[in-house]
């Protein structure tokens, strides 16, 4: 059935930079369309090679010809490689570890590198750690200011905070299992004791999502050893309000 439905469609015949997002935990969370473009590019940039081999080896795919390495700390020689590449008049994937690259993953530069010397930029759609955890906090999402990975430091994390306490929206971010209880402790300092879901492991076999006030997940992540990705939403201020409402009811 992937052979029948890889048929109906080829890559561009213009030299095309694709955005692959993979699956953010569980392998079979992947798109038929994603899977014939890894089998159908002439080289592939992955942040982590043995990564995305995983991929292909759990749907027993063929390896682009060419296949190298793009993350963090050679995103710059990647992209001078994928801009060549596109010269030659090849077709080349990008995919991070998790999701879609370019968002908080590298991906960014090769895409504006390309953009900016003509060449088309398609991205296809997919997993995201993002809107998976917002849809399962529960919380009503009109609008979401997302904010990425937040700095080390606390004095810059308090300085993130504030500048969206105002925000009316939901708040989502990354956060490193290790700082939980700390990063939440900062949030209910900048934004009071609103309403949280701490996604741990999405879409993975030990997923868990913990939603309650702010106070009540600082009380239990204080000591709480957490493994795996921790993606965090901060529900909108007027969801707290229409809680409020709905006790006195």
């Amino acid at each position: 059935m992937v052979n029948r439905l890889m048929e109906h469609k080829e890559l561009n015949e213009e030299p095309t930079l694709y955005l692959i997002p993979t699956p953010i935990g569980n392998l079979e969370d992947i798109s038929y369309r994603i899977i014939r473009t890894l089998q159908q590019v002439d080289a592939l940039a992955c942040e982590d090679t043995r990564h995305t081999r995983k991929i292909f080896e759990r749907y027993e795919l063929k390896s682009p010809p060419i296949i190298f390495a793009c993350h963090a700390h050679n995103e710059d020689r990647a992209t001078g490689r994928i801009l060549s590449l596109l010269r030659d008049g090849m077709s080349v994937g990008l995919t991070s570890d998790a999701g879609a690259p370019g968002i908080s993953d590298p991906g960014q530069r090769a895409a504006a590198a390309a953009i900016a010397e003509g060449y088309h930029v398609e991205v296809l759609p997919g997993p995201s750690a993002v809107i998976t955890a917002l849809t399962v906090s529960g919380f009503p999402i009109p609008a979401f200011s997302f904010l990425g990975f937040l700095p080390r430091r606390p004095g810059r994390q308090r300085k993130v905070f504030n500048a969206f306490a105002d925000t009316p929206s939901a708040i989502v971010f990354f956060e490193s299992p290790f700082r939980v209880g700390k990063i939440l402790k900062i949030a209910l300092e900048c934004f009071g004791n609103r309403h949280a879901a701490v996604c741990i492991e999405l879409t993975k076999k030990f997923e868990n999502i913990h939603r309650d006030r702010l106070d009540v997940l600082i009380e239990k992540f204080s000591d709480k050893k957490i493994k795996g990705e921790v993606t965090i939403v901060i529900a909108p201020a007027d969801h707290d309000l229409d809680q409020e409402d709905d006790s006195e009811d």
